[in-house]
């Protein structure tokens, strides 16, 4: 029974560790990388007048009214 503490928590922190490090990667690699390949996909063809002239025509804004 004398250091079983210790042991026991040796065994743990190292599991805790391969635990976190796991789930970060799937976070990265299931989450992160594809949202930034969209982000980047929808940028590399992005007209911010376009958006703005159709957004206008829609009457969204009020101090610029539609043509």
């Amino acid at each position: 029974m004398r250091r079983l503490l210790a042991k026991r928590m040796k065994f743990h922190l190292f599991g805790a560790f391969l635990v976190s490090m796991g789930c970060a990667a799937a976070y990265k690699f299931g989450v992160a990388e594809p949202r930034k390949r969209a982000y980047a996909e929808f940028y590399k063809n992005y007209d911010p007048m376009k958006d703005f002239e159709a957004m206008r025509a829609a009457g969204v804004f009020e101090s610029a009214p539609p043509k």
